[in-house]
């Protein structure tokens, strides 16, 4: 059987122009525009760079700057307390130890809470609200010492120095009254939360009038409530003083700040740093079971 011969025939391909159009080497204008081009670019990116690098520089350095100068401020804050005319009972860290026995005079063995407030502060108003009465009881058992510190910072909050009259108030009732369960109470009172006035705009004029009834309704007497706000500055350059002490104060600023902030509590003069404040809580940090047990003062 034969085998049938196929017979093949060449095609020829025509090539196009347009088959070459992207091999065809650049020209040396065309390069010159190239070089130029990414020199640009280059130059653009540097630019970004050191203005960025330039300004983060600042920035850091400014808060080196500004935290050296709060550290500085604090060190002189710190001297003028020791110096200065200050409150019969103001510690050298310008706070007030209260205990079952009276101002300034701890209980050996027992925790030591410190307690930061300032009279506008919503959140000091949500601790003393929670933890207020839990204080007086600790304290009127003899279980813990308190150190409390009357912040004043917030004074621009208001349209009449509103922190300053809460405090200064706060600071002549232990001058004139020999119960600290009275002064507690004051506290209490004030971030009771009908009577803490708003912050800025928010702001209502609070008399120092009603700020002495606070005292009265806490057991204080009319004549010594009187006395304590007859004159409601005569402590504020010593609170203002306390207050930039304490800006500088390091370890108490909240994990993650650099700066002071209130409400601050602290436990044998360490930040107690608890996301929930609760009477629970704060027993089991001071490893205390139960408010039921008075411990005699000595």
């Amino acid at each position: 059987m034969g085998v049938p011969i196929l017979s093949s025939k060449k095609t020829s391909k025509k090539t196009t122009t347009t088959d070459n159009v992207f091999e065809q080497p650049f020209t040396e204008k065309e390069r010159r525009q190239q070089t130029v081009i990414g020199a640009v670019v280059v130059a653009i990116i540097a630019i970004i760079v050191f203005v960025g690098g330039f300004f983060l520089y600042q920035n850091l350095n400014a808060d080196k700057i500004a935290q050296a100068k709060v550290a500085e401020e604090s060190e002189l804050a710190y001297q003028k307390l020791q110096n200065d005319p200050k409150p019969k009972y103001a510690t050298k860290d310008g706070a007030f130890i209260i205990s079952n026995r009276g101002y300034n005079q701890p209980i050996k063995n027992v925790p030591t809470v410190g307690v930061y407030l300032e009279p506008l502060c919503p959140g000091c108003a949500n601790v003393e609200r929670t933890l207020g009465s839990t204080f007086q009881s600790l304290v009127k058992n003899g279980q813990i010492n308190l150190e409390v510190h009357f912040m004043t910072f917030q004074d621009n909050k208001s349209s009449d120095d509103y922190s300053t009259r809460a405090m200064n108030g706060a600071i002549n009732l232990t001058q004139y009254d020999k119960n600290p369960q009275h002064l507690l109470k004051y506290l209490s009172n004030i971030f009771a939360e009908n009577f803490q006035p708003g912050e800025l705009s928010s702001y209502k004029s609070v008399s120092t009038e009603r700020l002495k009834q606070q005292a009265i309704d806490a057991g204080v007497k009319k004549q010594v409530a009187d006395r304590a706000f007859k004159d409601d500055s005569n402590w504020q350059t010593w609170l203002k003083t306390a207050d930039t002490y304490t800006f500088g104060r390091t370890e108490l600023y909240a994990k993650g700040n650099d700066s002071f902030s209130t409400p601050t509590i602290t436990i044998d003069g360490k930040r107690w740093n608890a996301e929930n404040m609760t009477t629970e809580s704060l027993l089991s940090k001071l490893g205390i079971p139960s408010m039921n047990t008075t411990t005699e003062a000595r």
